[in-house]
């Protein structure tokens, strides 16, 4: 959607103040620890930006909660497996020589929009260091959520997903859907179910300062279900699922842990052809 689209749609000019009021009506309180997935466009014409919507979160959660975001960089990965676009097999080699190595601080995210990437950036925020599957974080409980992110399994029981449900945080959709809810690719970690496997990945890496071309693991995330998931979540749970709007956009807070554990049973039950 291009930005003249975007205004022509907003009533009025989105501030920091009025995502700050907005936020705080849908649930999102100091202390919290949240999970953010975000569309800027979806909620209108916002003056200043992704740079506004950082500051209200922070406003509201304040520096004795924490925000998380995603910040991943799937491009960091072996070209073999390229398909969103596939390149030729006859690159691939040097690919693999030339790529740099994942940079926390230098390396850009891939589909994540235009505030993870600018809140990645922000001073203060931290930022784990996984190659493909890194999160950021700002505020008291950073640290703790990002340290020691396992390289296998980068979305499972080692991961900053992982820390955000033993500390009983919450996932704040802010128009983005549940087909972004990444909380729910801990669900299939943990889920049985006969598609599941594990597959082999590779990424550039530093080394005690060398670059180099790690192999790891990781199961065959599949998000392809993700929004049935999530429309039966809100269903069961519409007491603990708060919806609202803020800008323009439908919104969603909700207990991570709670989600992670219906994700679990909705997989293990529907992936392997029940009802």
């Amino acid at each position: 959607m291009s930005e003249e689209e975007v205004i022509r749609r907003t009533p009025s000019p989105i501030t920091v103040d009025s995502l700050v009021r907005e936020l705080t009506a849908l649930g999102v309180k100091a202390g919290m620890t949240v999970l953010v997935h975000s569309s800027l466009s979806s909620l209108g014409w916002v003056s200043g930006g992704a740079p506004a919507v950082i500051l209200a979160l922070e406003e509201v959660i304040r520096p004795y909660g924490t925000l998380v975001m995603p910040t991943h960089t799937g491009d960091l990965s072996d070209p073999s497996g390229w398909e969103n676009p596939p390149v030729p097999e006859s690159w691939w080699e040097e690919i693999r020589s030339s790529m740099p190595a994942f940079d926390p601080e230098l390396t850009p995210t891939r589909g994540m929009g235009r505030i993870p990437e600018c809140f990645r950036n922000q001073k203060e925020v931290l930022r784990s260091d996984h190659p493909q599957f890194s999160f950021a974080a700002w505020g008291e409980r950073g640290v703790e959520i990002l340290s020691d992110h396992s390289l296998d399994f980068g979305l499972g029981e080692e991961s900053p997903l992982a820390r955000i449900y033993d500390l009983g945080g919450s996932v704040l959709l802010l128009g983005a859907g549940h087909d972004s809810n990444t909380s729910l690719h801990l669900s299939e970690v943990r889920a049985e179910y006969p598609a599941k496997e594990v597959l082999p990945c590779s990424s550039p890496v530093i080394v005690e300062g060398h670059r180099r071309w790690k192999s790891y693991r990781e199961i065959n995330y599949d998000s392809s279900d993700f929004a049935d998931i999530g429309r039966d979540f809100d269903s069961r749970y519409k007491q603990q699922v708060r919806t609202g709007r803020v800008g323009l956009a439908e919104c969603r807070l909700f207990p991570q842990r709670l989600c992670v554990d219906f994700g679990v049973s909705w997989i293990e039950r529907r992936r392997r052809g029940g009802g």
